[in-house]
């Protein structure tokens, strides 16, 4: 039988778990809806940025693989070390949710800018431009974020209660988590660098059908 403080322990991670993958939801549903709120000519600027993204797409206008991959693999290791860096300072917990929100905002804004120009067609170009990454980028956030979050509960705990234990271990644990996110969201990188920009050109003449892209050239 497991011991009741591991059992507590589970019982902690799954909450957390819970906690941030609901808030990230919250997120995107939010981000989603912030589209609908935008003026008319914000509306029509994104649209117009879109379709000069598409257009680019299909005349080749890429990153070169390597460029691309270490491009996105720094910016999200940043992201995972600033979760890292907040999760140690205990102080910054509150910032930690507030990035796993961000990030649902960031990717519901994203899909719903381009399901509301362009509809199914703008949801199966999101599907090929923003999921693909996003399926392991979100994961490994999330996972850092409750291993952040695990961190500063225990020294506030270990603060406020009483409780024994030295910080070793736990910021052992915490680093190694977040060391372990850093190498996983490399998979998301050589997504971005080798796989969607194929994805993406083969889904850019989708748009070109609501006039946005003809209208350009």
């Amino acid at each position: 039988m497991g011991s009741p403080v591991r059992g507590s322990l589970v019982r902690d991670q799954l909450t957390l778990y819970i906690f941030v993958s609901v808030l990230f939801v919250v997120g995107s549903v939010f981000g989603a809806l912030l589209v609908s709120a935008l003026t008319l000519d914000q509306q029509q600027k994104l649209a117009t940025e879109v379709g000069q993204f598409a257009l680019r797409l299909q005349e080749g206008a890429t990153l070169d693989g390597a460029d691309a991959f270490w491009d996105r693999a720094l910016f999200h290791a940043k992201w995972l070390v600033l979760v890292w860096v907040l999760g140690i300072t205990v102080v910054g917990m509150p910032l930690v949710l507030a990035l796993d929100f961000l990030k649902g905002v960031l990717v519901g804004f994203a899909i719903g800018t381009l399901v509301s120009q362009h509809e199914w067609k703008g949801l199966l170009f999101a599907l090929v431009s923003v999921a693909p990454q996003n399926l392991i980028v979100v994961p490994a956030l999330l996972i850092a974020s409750v291993s952040a979050l695990s961190f500063s509960l225990f020294i506030v705990k270990g603060r406020l209660l009483g409780s024994s234990g030295t910080l070793a271990q736990p910021l052992l644990s915490h680093t190694s988590t977040v060391v372990a996110m850093v190498l996983v969201i490399g998979a998301a990188a050589l997504v971005e660098a080798f796989v969607s920009p194929g994805l993406l050109r083969w889904a850019a003449p989708l748009l070109d059908n609501s006039g946005f892209i003809s209208g350009l050239e």
